[in-house]
């Protein structure tokens, strides 16, 4: 079993950055593929991004790549996303999501999620 614990969310004007924080804790994510996900109210959950168990490989969704960056420390069992140039329409409620092994965009094949946290930006 692993526990997520997202932090970091708040309100931030348009063109400010936040970083993320995903805490793990029942078990040691060296081994689990981390991904972040978003959604608004009715809509489904989107992926952000993902990064592999070593941190070697790195995935975005088009919409974030090249302002969004993922990373983990395993040593820490903490993932995070540094979000920067942040738009209006990066508001949501993110969550951070674990899978073992496999490495995937789609939220239906991950086994662990946090609780999310909200950002909102405003313009």
């Amino acid at each position: 079993q692993v526990q997520l614990v997202e932090s970091g969310g708040g309100l931030v004007q348009a063109g400010d950055s936040l970083r993320l924080s995903c805490a793990a804790s029942g078990s040691t994510v060296g081994t689990y593929t981390m991904g972040w996900f978003r959604q608004a109210p009715g809509k489904e959950r989107d992926f952000v991004a993902a990064i592999s168990s070593s941190g070697a490989g790195t995935y975005y969704a088009d919409s974030v790549k090249g302002r969004f960056t993922i990373s983990r420390d395993n040593a820490k069992n903490t993932v995070y996303l540094q979000m920067n140039s942040l738009k209006p329409e990066d508001t949501d409620v993110y969550y951070c999501a674990a899978i073992k092994y496999v490495v995937t965009r789609d939220s239906r094949q991950y086994n662990y999620w946090g609780q999310g946290t909200q950002v909102t930006v405003s313009s």
